[in-house]
């Protein structure tokens, strides 16, 4: 048995990629892992000056700071990554996966930054527990709680509320047709 699909037979080649598009796939990989890390440290630069001075000196207990790094990890780390992905669907595209409209980035903006609403919320919720827990085990309970935020999310039917093209990625001929 072969790992071949079965539209592509065995005498089947795909086509190569030429050493200028290896390289500007290599810039683009670089320059969104970039923005990844660099928004990563960033959430946590603006989240830490925000936790040490007044707005959120007061509900934040010193052992739940840690919640708050994690949760400016993963806000950061999405956004500097999603928004380049999403600034490359605009203008890049093809037969079988068409730009994305501005309409349709705008959307997906949105989502992202829901999410990272949501994040935030999660984290900061977390970081209560720095009232009773020390630092340590709030920042364990953090990571879990910010990397598994997503699941209740993902649970959502995006298609009721007019939001299946921002989260589904929709393929082939068939999906082609619907898009028009």
């Amino acid at each position: 048995m072969s790992a071949e699909s079965g539209a592509e037979g065995p005498g089947t080649r795909r086509p190569q990629r030429s050493f200028a598009a290896n390289v500007a796939f290599g810039a683009g990989m670089l320059l969104v892992l970039a923005t990844a890390t660099l928004g990563a440290f960033a959430a946590v630069a603006l989240l830490g000056g925000a936790v040490d001075t007044a707005p959120l000196s007061s509900m934040v207990p010193e052992d739940g700071t840690n919640a708050l790094v994690v949760g400016g990890i993963a806000v950061g780390g999405l956004t500097g990554l999603m928004l380049p992905v999403i600034l490359f669907g605009m203008v890049r595209g093809n037969e079988t996966t068409p730009r994305v409209g501005p309409g349709a980035a705008a959307r997906k903006v949105l989502a992202v930054l829901v999410f990272d609403i949501w994040l935030l919320i999660v984290a900061l919720l977390v970081a209560q527990l720095g009232w009773f827990l020390p630092a340590q085990v709030t920042t364990v309970v953090a990571v879990f709680a910010v990397g598994f935020s997503w699941m209740p999310l993902a649970m959502v039917p995006w298609e009721r509320f007019g939001l299946g093209d921002v989260f589904a990625k929709r393929r082939g001929p068939a999906a082609s047709r619907q898009a028009e």
